[in-house]
């Protein structure tokens, strides 16, 4: 009886992981995700920024029960279910951190000049988080078919398939996001607008074609988008890759790429999102540059002979005091 048990293990373990799922490693990530995770929570209700629930706290959470699974799986190699559970898990945790990365953009292009980009900040929203949600369910119910189906190959292969596309059509709405992005930044630095500003209807013909001030919180700001979605992309590039190559293949079944190119990126992102964070980058930005330049042109757009001093003060709020120019 022992010796059938022993001589069927292998098989299963090689049809599953094929390897172990190393011990420490699994919660050293268990660790940091559930500490980026209390971080975010807290993050998000002392700033009041109720989009970071549903996008790095959960991104944090659901990466705490994928590395939980694989936890359970250094315990129990051969079990199904936290292979199961890694495995739909893992493949979609990042996506609502791709979801930040859309909507810090939008925070972004709305302070330094929406009309230097393609799309406004609204359209930037709802365009790529519609194509996020799209390859996280794609991913999500490709992840399902194949741990369900362990044992017939052709559906596990199906699931595989999907999941591939899923991640295809990630990289894909990143690449032209980053892409858009990249242009929108060319465009700021040059100041040559992409469209016509919106009219804001409380502005000034002039003002409605303001250039943002790139203050060194926004900078900060805007490093930290860049660093998360280099990590994500290389993710996601690491994912398609080894969904390529099969769930038989050598990436799949090499734990060291997975623990690197996976675990490590994610947390890479979601640490970056918690010290450059848009709480104190950019939601508590005054704009004194719009209040000032809302003070120095007449009501016809043209500047004023006599210029207002706007000096701000961190309670009281604008006070004003004349002075003659000409």
């Amino acid at each position: 009886m022992n010796s059938t048990d022993s001589s069927v293990q292998p098989s299963s373990q090689e049809n599953l992981y094929g390897y172990v799922p190393d011990r420490d490693v699994c919660i050293i990530f268990v660790v940091l995700f559930s500490v980026s995770a209390a971080i975010h929570l807290v993050e998000a209700v002392y700033w009041r920024m109720s989009w970071l629930f549903a996008t790095a706290v959960f991104a944090g959470v659901a990466e705490v029960v994928g590395w939980s699974a694989r936890l359970w799986s250094s315990y129990s190699p051969f079990a199904q279910d936290p292979y199961i559970m890694q495995l739909c898990v893992t493949i979609i945790a990042p996506s609502p951190l791709v979801a930040a990365l859309f909507i810090i953009f939008g925070r972004i292009s709305e302070r330094l000049g929406e009309h230097y980009g393609r799309l406004s900040p609204t359209q930037y929203s709802i365009i790529f988080l519609t194509c996020d949600i799209i390859s996280l369910v794609t991913q999500g119910v490709g992840g399902g078919i194949a741990g369900s189906s362990i044992g017939t190959q052709s559906d596990v292969d199906l699931g595989g398939n999907i999941m591939l596309a899923g991640i295809i059509f990630q990289l894909a709405s990143i690449t032209v996001f980053v892409v858009l992005m990249f242009e929108y930044f060319v465009r700021y630095m040059t100041d040559r607008p992409a469209r016509k500003a919106k009219k804001d209807p409380a502005a000034e013909e002039a003002f409605s074609y303001s250039r943002g001030e790139l203050t060194p919180k926004m900078r900060l700001m805007i490093v930290g988008l860049l660093l998360m979605t280099l990590f994500l992309v290389i993710r996601s590039v690491y994912r398609m890759i080894e969904l390529i190559d099969g769930f038989t293949g050598k990436i799949i079944q090499t734990e060291v790429y997975f623990n690197v190119f996976d675990g490590a990126m994610v947390v890479c992102a979601i640490y970056t999102l918690n010290v450059l964070h848009p709480g104190w980058l950019l939601e508590r930005v005054i704009r004194e540059p719009s209040m000032m330049l809302r003070a120095t042109m007449s009501p016809s757009g043209s500047p004023r002979t006599s210029l207002l001093n706007v000096t701000f003060t961190k309670q009281a709020g604008p006070s004003f005091s004349n002075e003659e120019t000409d």
